[in-house]
């Protein structure tokens, strides 16, 4: 089943984010690797492409898991946990309808 991850960042965490973005992505691409990943990407803070210094304000990630647990599971070990990115991760299922 599907399950929508949303991150929420902490206020001042740009940096952090990006030291651990690449163990982030990795994560995130092995997902793809096995067509398990719909979509994922970051929320600028601002209503621009590239937002610069005023950073992101969380990410969503829709991915494929065997059950919510694991899904949470999931959720719980991303490096942008460990790194105080998110401050705050929520976990539900999905279903796609469009496209």
């Amino acid at each position: 089943m599907w399950y929508a991850i949303e991150g929420y960042d902490a206020p001042q965490s740009l940096d952090a984010r990006l030291q651990a973005r690449p163990a982030h992505l990795a994560r995130l691409n092995a997902l793809k690797d096995a067509g398990r990943l719909l979509l994922a990407g970051p929320c600028p803070a601002i209503d621009a492409e590239d937002p610069g210094p005023a950073g992101f304000s969380g990410s969503i990630v829709i991915a494929e898991f065997e059950t919510l647990a694991a899904a949470r599971a999931w959720a719980d070990a991303d490096p942008y946990v460990d790194a105080g990115v998110y401050v705050r991760v929520e976990v539900r299922p999905f279903r796609q309808v469009l496209p």
